[in-house]
């Protein structure tokens, strides 16, 4: 494996220093990736930061009873310090009636606290339990290690396990996440998934906190997710962005550590910080970008609709001086009706479509352009019907939203012939 990373890294990557440290990170991250879905759909992605802030006071206890760091030892009280808060915070959010994330928030801050006060009080500083190993974790120390470190086999195991979970039940993770009613109603418990999503939670927080710290933990569990989440609609498809935005995170930032810094002269960074701080950057660049629901892509269609309202309502103009009699309009006009709303480049536009004819100064309909226009005003008359007939409207009130309302693509059904001012319905 280290010969196919250094083909593909050139001599930024060196087996002997880098392999153990990289695959730590690239185990945390995809195992988080893959939950954190899960957290994220169902509008809970700051139970993940709770837990992973207050599974430290159940690492602690469980040392303190067992005077031994074993991952199951350690994996038993991270499972039962994140059920207990899960419990916490449900029994805060029903019985002190305060929202979610209020309720969240308490529950990880007084555990972390008591964590960290447990750490530096009690008779465990001579130990490898500390506040720094929990925060940032030791990813560059497993290069010293011989053999494969136990970290990597304990991450290497929750990832298995994470995969397998999500794997047999996600069936029931995908409707639970949905609508946790439905889930209940199809046979198996709402409830109970949480919870066992929870354990899973925990365990990946606890098997990570050693090698790469909460902090990582903490974006692995949203970042991937909320990104992906922006790329695409589906979940089997969410999942696997995921997958591939954490895997891309982990071995970025982890390079990136190093060189980024080396270009300005400094000193290399924390490996865990790096990688939390390339899987932000991805999500910033998945809001901007995302084609379906970026910023850009939102104003980009935002823009369009704009155009495609002032055309629709440059030909109703033409249509309407039709009805009164009037040959066309002159550009002048048809821009002081519209305020100058970028009536210029709307009448270039219908005028290349063939939808108006310029005469001189002058614009009118073309045939295709009628029939256009007339679908157009037929639907307004329609809703303005509409709602005086079933919204109870005054007709006298109805012609604003009868104007927003005619550049939907439906309309409804044809009653009486004329709108509520007298005008024939074409």
């Amino acid at each position: 494996m280290g010969g196919l990373f250094e083909g593909w890294f050139g001599g930024l990557f060196d087996a002997r220093l880098d392999l153990y440290p990289l695959l730590a990170a690239v185990l945390a991250a995809v195992t988080c990736g893959v939950l954190g879905n899960f957290l994220v759909l169902r509008r809970i992605s700051l139970m993940g930061d709770a837990i992973s802030h207050s599974v430290l006071p159940g690492l602690v206890v469980a040392f303190l009873i067992t005077s031994t760091r074993s991952p199951l030892v350690m994996f038993v009280g991270a499972a039962t310090a994140g059920v207990m808060t899960v419990v916490l915070v449900e029994f805060i959010k029903r019985f002190g009636r305060v929202e979610p994330g209020a309720a969240m928030g308490v529950v990880f801050s007084v555990l972390f606290a008591l964590g960290v006060l447990l750490i530096e009080r009690a008779a465990v500083r001579h130990v490898d339990l500390d506040a720094d190993c929990v925060l940032y974790g030791q990813l560059e120390l497993l290069s010293l290690r011989p053999e494969v470190p136990r970290q990597v086999w304990t991450l290497l195991g929750m990832c298995v396990g994470a995969f397998v979970f999500v794997g047999l039940l996600f069936k029931e993770l995908r409707i639970a996440a949905f609508d946790p009613a439905l889930a209940t109603t199809q046979g198996f418990h709402a409830g109970g998934l949480h919870y066992l999503l929870m354990v899973f939670v925990a365990g990946a927080t606890v098997a990570s906190f050693e090698a790469v710290g909460s902090i990582l933990v903490i974006a692995m569990l949203v970042c991937p997710a909320a990104t992906a989440r922006l790329l695409t609609d589906r979940l089997l498809s969410q999942i696997a962005v995921s997958v591939a935005v954490a895997l891309a995170s982990a071995v970025i930032g982890y390079f990136g550590a190093t060189l980024v810094p080396g270009w300005f002269g400094f000193d290399s960074v924390n490996a865990a910080g790096s990688i939390t701080v390339v899987s932000g950057g991805m999500l910033v660049l998945a809001i901007f970008a995302s084609p379906s629901h970026g910023v850009i892509a939102r104003v980009v269609r935002q823009r369009g609709l704009v155009r495609r309202v002032v055309r629709d309502d440059v030909l109703a103009a033409l249509f309407r001086a039709g009805e009164r009699g009037e040959a066309g309009l002159d550009g002048a006009r048809i821009a002081t009706m519209f305020e100058g709303l970028g009536t210029g480049e709307a009448l270039a536009w219908l005028e290349k479509r063939a939808f108006v004819r310029r005469d001189g100064d002058r614009f009118g309909l073309t045939e295709s352009g009628t029939e256009r226009a007339l679908e157009i005003v037929r639907r307004h008359r329609l809703w303005e019907r509409y709602l005086v007939d079933e919204a109870g409207m005054p007709p006298d009130h109805v012609h604003e939203a009868a104007e927003m309302l005619e550049h939907v693509p439906v309309r409804p059904e044809a009653g009486p012939e004329t709108d509520p001012h007298g005008r024939a319905i074409p």
